[in-house]
């Protein structure tokens, strides 16, 4: 279920919010949407993840930025790990008054704060910016609090005029059908490693199942049983990549329960059995 949460900076001794965490892959903090902005760079881990209307793998490397009011979550695989079984990642969260100060403080970063408040939707950092991005971040680990100013300052005016990004997420329409399109995204999310019955996913929306049928099938533009294979899949591809799990066991992983009918699903989908995917994009890395 969606929270509504806003973090605090402590505005009396620190300008923003800077976390870097090592926990276990499932302590992660639910669907939520905050009135802060948040820059999450995952350095270990991978899996899939709810951003406003977008949901989609997301894998080590990443940087994304979500501006205020977007809800959000990341759901981690547990078989992607570091040596001790845990996810790694750093975040920096502020509030749109700290932009609002920076601009009249530093009155040449006036330019630059406007153009990111502008951006209303969730974007993911690429090319040479996100080196640039994993450098400075990654060395504010170390820095006392003073340091960390400067190195953010310097990440807010490379963020503020990136070119180099896509967009990962948009604000929902908080009308009832987007509502609840999302509340079903987060329990396929949250349980599609496990049988899903039509019966089931219909009680938990309020509905009958031919009313969820015609409804999910008018809001996505397919079964809600195709998407669901789909979502498998591509969660399937992630585990494929990033373990050294069997196929057979990435099956099971994976909400599959029979072998034969995920190998040929599979091929449908990639056009190549789960095999032959892992040995061809395996050795590819995200930086």
């Amino acid at each position: 279920m969606k929270q509504n949460l806003k973090y605090y900076p402590n505005t009396q001794t620190k300008s923003f919010h800077f976390d870097h965490v090592h926990i276990q892959w499932s302590q992660q903090v639910p669907l939520h949407q905050q009135q802060t902005w948040e820059l999450s760079y995952i350095i270990t881990g991978s899996g899939v993840r709810i951003i406003g209307d977008v949901i989609e793998n997301f894998s080590k490397g990443e940087i994304i930025l979500i501006p205020p009011n977007i809800s959000h979550c990341w759901s981690f695989d547990q078989s992607v790990h570091d040596g001790y079984g845990k996810i790694e990642n750093i975040t920096i969260v502020f509030e749109n008054e700290f932009l609002k100060n920076c601009t009249q403080i530093f009155p040449e970063l006036f330019t630059a704060i406007s153009e990111l408040q502008s951006n209303e939707n969730a974007v993911s950092f690429t090319e040479e910016l996100l080196q640039k991005l994993q450098i400075l971040m990654t060395s504010m680990v170390h820095q006392n609090d003073i340091e960390r100013i400067s190195s953010f300052i310097k990440i807010l005016e490379l963020i503020s005029y990136c070119k180099e990004m896509r967009i990962v997420g948009r604000p929902i329409n908080e009308n009832k059908q987007e509502k609840k399109l999302q509340k079903i995204h987060l329990y396929v999310l949250s349980n599609f490693q496990k049988n899903i019955t039509l019966e089931e996913i219909s009680q938990y929306v309020g509905m009958q199942k031919s009313s969820f049928c015609i409804f999910f099938k008018r809001m996505t533009g397919k079964s809600f049983f195709t998407y669901l294979t789909e979502f498998r899949i591509e969660s399937s591809c992630q585990m494929l990549l990033k373990t050294k799990l069997s196929v057979k066991e990435i099956c099971i992983a994976s909400g599959f329960n029979d072998i034969p009918y995920y190998n040929r699903a599979f091929k449908k989908s990639k056009g190549m059995s789960p095999g032959c995917y892992r040995n061809k994009y395996q050795n590819i890395q995200i930086i």
